[in-house]
């Protein structure tokens, strides 16, 4: 059987309307040369006039309707950190932010995004096992990559919800998913319950809003955060908190759903936790001192190594999302070459392109001009020498021409690579 190579770029699409499109603009010759023998069009990941967090759009990106199968963010970054969830305990994604502890008032919700993982695992160490209720609730932090961390709160006298809001202002929580917001009030926020009869969310936000304040009194002081002080540094004196989950999905593994031996190369922790969970084969590496050339080369490598022992690989490669995010195109195009000859040209030197088809496409948007998700289509290409239709590059513009014309949904993703890998005569 050949090969289906299944690579997503983190954010990388900017969507039609972009002033400039990182990827029309970005000198990506290897996959610009896929773009060459594929077949092209857009994608709704989750789907129209929806602007998707990470999770659900990979979820969807996946054959999973999010609407069926998620159950909140934070079990899966759990899952992905190594921590062993159990329901009846509450799970968050986190992130280490600079706060006045007077006001309340966030200075920075990342922490200037030069939290190092030495500090932030120094940071974690001095929060993690906090007792809260009077001794009756734990609270487990870990931290995971750079700012970012998980927090799982637990207690030993009821069954806790996940039924609670964020205290990141900068997402707003409808349901299981939490949207980003344009504007908002740059304070923490106190958890409530979104059900108030729900006493399992009550505590639940109760325990959350009590680790909050507790531990900005722990981390202030901390000698990481005054070493950066005096560095000139944000210090990383609070932990913002969202996307509660208290259970994980109930799903059929992959390679029911598909017929495939999946195996994933994944940077970041809900990603990971998305491809165990749904049964994936974790091809697990470290990266923790690495450059990003290296980390890309090395990805490419799991998968030229593994090729013999997996139908299918899904490919996530960070970098391009957090330039979005910042509102820095220069970045974002540049991360976007380095993808490209790092990952790619190490990839298809070392493959045989006749026996793979090769699919390149984002999550979601993260145009660079809104610093934010949106509900853009992105770009999908379906690659392989014997397609006959051609084009020039791979971008936003070019792929809204091409023959695929636009799929409502992530979940067909897999299906239609699968009809093509028929119609082609690839077995």
């Amino acid at each position: 059987m050949k090969k289906l190579i299944y690579v997503v770029l983190d954010g990388a699409a900017d969507g039609l309307n972009a002033p400039k499109s990182s990827l029309g603009t970005a000198f990506k010759p290897n996959i610009d040369r896929l773009a060459s023998n594929a077949v092209c069009g857009l994608v709704y990941t989750v789907g129209k006039g929806i602007a998707p967090e990470s999770d659900e759009a990979v979820i969807s990106i996946l054959g999973y309707d999010p609407h069926k199968y998620y159950t909140g963010r934070g079990p899966l970054e759990a899952v992905g950190a190594g921590i062993a969830f159990k329901e009846g305990e509450v799970a968050l994604r986190s992130d280490l932010a600079t706060v006045d502890p007077a006001t309340m008032r966030i200075i920075d919700r990342r922490a200037g995004r030069n939290v190092s993982d030495a500090e932030g695992k120094e940071l974690a160490k001095a929060i993690d096992g906090v007792r809260l209720d009077y001794g009756h609730g734990v609270a487990h932090f870990v931290h995971t990559v750079a700012h970012r961390g998980v927090l799982v709160l637990s207690h030993d006298e009821i069954k806790l919800s996940a039924n609670i809001s964020n205290t990141d202002p900068a997402y707003e929580r409808e349901g299981l998913i939490s949207k980003a917001r344009q504007n908002f009030e740059p304070y923490v926020l106190k958890s409530k319950a979104l059900d108030p009869s729900d006493k399992g969310a009550v505590k639940a936000a109760e325990l959350l809003n009590e680790f909050t304040e507790k531990t900005i009194n722990i981390l202030d002081k901390h000698p990481v955060n005054e070493a950066r002080r005096r560095a000139g540094k944000l210090p990383a004196n609070a932990v913002l908190s969202r996307d509660a989950g208290d259970s994980l999905p109930k799903a059929p593994r992959i390679s029911e759903l598909h017929g495939l031996n999946f195996a994933s190369v994944t940077e970041m922790p809900v990603e990971r936790g998305i491809a165990i969970t749904f049964g994936l084969h974790d091809l697990h590496y470290e990266t923790e001192g690495k450059s990003k050339e290296q980390i890309l080369r090395e990805e490419a490598d799991l998968v030229i190594n593994n090729l013999d022992k997996f139908d299918a690989f899904y490919i996530h490669l960070k970098g391009p999302d957090e330039p979005g995010h910042d509102g820095n195109y220069e970045a974002k195009r540049a991360s976007i070459e380095l993808i490209d000859k790092h990952f790619f040209s190490r990839l298809l030197s070392s493959i045989n392109l006749d026996d793979a088809l090769i699919i390149v496409t984002s999550d979601h948007s993260t145009p660079w001009y809104l610093k934010s998700h949106s509900d853009d289509p992105v770009p999908i290409m379906f690659s392989n020498p014997s397609i006959k239709e051609g084009h020039s590059k791979f971008d936003e513009v070019t792929c809204s021409r091409g023959s695929l014309g636009v799929l409502s949904s992530g979940t067909l993703i897999v299906p239609t690579a699968l009809k093509i890998m028929k119609s082609t005569g690839m077995p």
